[in-house]
C-alpha cells in the first residue's frame, strides 16, 4: 500500500494547543489509494526536520499554524531563519542561512496554484502562499524538501479552531495525490 507521512507541531510561545495539530488528529486513516501516517513535531529549529525520516513514503505533508484568514498551501521555501520569538529550545535565530551551501529556495513539485483555484471554485476557503515565513514551519520545509526525493509541501492552518480547516486540507491532499 502507499503512503503518506503527514506531520504537524506541539504548540508554542506559551499556547496550549496548535491548530495544526488538531487538524492532523482530525484526518482519516486513508486518503484515497494512501495510508496515513502522523507525526508531531517539536517547535525546534532543526530538531523538527531531523525527526521526518521520508524513507518509505510516497509523499509528506508538513502542516503548521500561522496568524491568516485561510489555509494556505505554500510553494516556497527560503534558506532562512530569522525569528520574532524563540522556538520552544530558545532560539532565536536572526537573518542566518539553513544550510550556509544549500539552494536559496526550495519549491514544491506540487501544482498548488491549479490546486488552490480549482478549490477555490469549489467553496474553500483557500489561498496560495509563496512565503513559508522565517520560523521552524520554513526551515522545517526546507530541510525536509531539499533531502527528500518524494513530493513535500507544507500548508498553514489559520490559529484557532475551525471544523472546516480539516476539510479544506483533506482536500488540497486528496488533489495532490490524484
Amino acid at each position: 500500500m502507499k503512503k503518506i507521512l503527514v506531520t504537524a507541531f506541539e504548540p508554542f510561545e506559551g499556547r496550549e494547543v496548535n491548530a495544526s495539530a488538531e487538524v492532523l488528529w482530525a484526518l482519516p486513516d486513508r486518503i484515497g489509494a494512501f495510508g496515513v501516517d502522523r507525526q508531531l513535531l517539536p517547535v525546534v529549529f532543526g530538531k523538527a526536520a531531523g525527526q521526518v525520516n521520508p524513507e518509505g513514503y510516497d509523499f509528506i505533508f508538513l502542516l503548521g499554524e500561522a496568524g491568516r484568514d485561510s489555509v494556505t498551501p505554500e510553494t516556497t521555501a527560503r534558506n532562512l531563519r530569522s525569528a520574532r520569538i524563540p522556538d520552544n529550545g530558545g532560539n532565536q535565530p536572526r537573518e542566518e542561512k539553513i544550510l550556509p551551501d544549500g539552494p536559496d529556495e526550495y519549491h514544491t513539485p506540487v501544482p498548488v496554484r491549479r490546486i488552490v483555484e480549482q478549490m477555490a471554485a469549489e467553496g474553500y476557503e483557500i489561498s496560495v502562499s509563496d512565503d513559508a515565513g522565517a520560523f521552524v514551519c520554513n526551515d522545517t520545509f526546507y530541510l525536509v524538501g531539499t533531502r527528500s526525493r518524494v513530493p513535500v509541501d507544507f500548508i498553514h492552518v489559520p490559529c484557532g479552531r475551525k471544523e472546516s480547516q480539516a476539510r479544506t486540507v483533506l482536500r488540497f491532499m486528496e488533489l495532490a495525490l490524484s
